[in-house]
């Protein structure tokens, strides 16, 4: 009971923080200070997203699907390429340089291209959602295997461990963690990222939505989708600090411990 009571009055400052913010931009709004036009109230969204959401779920269903398939593809790309690096070191100082400079490319520049070289379907959004999710997981698992104690390592080998079985009991337990914290930032990322690629071309989906009530200024609908991104990125962020408890549970249980 104290736990919970703890848990709930962490959470309150943010809470009240939100409920300040939400209550100015509504009297902003209901005063005139700010025109409609340029800013929607918090009132005038949630109708929105009432009155339109049927066509919300629609286009919803779309980008989520090109979320989560990116995001795994970028899962399984990230774990490849990091357990190679890991293992030849070589490989490490080659391709390192080169991931590092995919990231400085802005994904809206490569949005284009992906359009112009696969068409309007799923193909250039998962794409660009598995190229704006792989690194951070790629990185952490990197830190993750580089992290593992070189004794522990030495002493399976002199236990006559081979080389699978000092990753099964070495290095993927000592890496979840960084898996976890990369995968985290990614899960956030993919929404964003399906929706900025389609921005720049396709038939359905939430960037198509927006773009089309951007043109007809219909600004609420706009924040709307805004809502309901900030809302899908954040249960999947949820749902990531959840499947790590259940693969890790004796985090859990360190932390009753303290």
């Amino acid at each position: 009971m104290k736990r919970k009571l703890q848990s709930i009055t962490s959470k309150l400052p943010a809470i009240i923080t939100m409920c300040l913010i939400l209550l100015i931009w509504q009297m902003l709004c209901s005063f005139e200070i700010i025109p409609k036009y340029m800013l929607p109230s918090p009132v005038s969204v949630l109708k929105a997203l009432i009155s339109e959401r049927e066509i919300l779920w629609m286009h919803l269903k779309i980008s989520l699907t090109e979320s989560l398939i990116g995001l795994g593809l970028g899962i399984l790309i990230a774990f490849l390429i990091a357990t190679v690096m890991d293992r030849f070191d070589i490989l490490y100082r080659a391709i390192n340089p080169i991931l590092i400079i995919t990231q400085t490319i802005p994904t809206i520049a490569i949005a284009p291209i992906l359009v112009l070289w696969m068409g309007f379907g799923m193909a250039p959004k998962i794409t660009l959602v598995v190229i704006t999710t792989f690194f951070p997981i790629a990185v952490g698992l990197m830190e993750g295997y580089r992290s593992v104690d070189r004794d522990q390592i030495n002493l399976l080998k002199a236990m006559g461990a081979r080389r699978l079985q000092i990753f099964y009991h070495a290095k993927l337990p000592a890496t979840l963690p960084y898996f976890f914290s990369g995968l985290k930032i990614s899960a956030s990322y993919a929404v964003v990222g399906a929706v900025v690629s389609e921005w720049l071309g396709g038939f359905e989906g939430l960037g198509v939505y927006m773009t089309r009530v951007k043109k007809a200024y219909a600004f609420d609908k706009m924040f709307a989708v805004i809502v309901v991104i900030i809302i899908i990125s954040l249960l999947l962020m949820k749902l990531v600090t959840l499947t790590r408890h259940f693969i890790m549970p004796w985090e859990n249980s360190s932390k009753q411990d303290n």
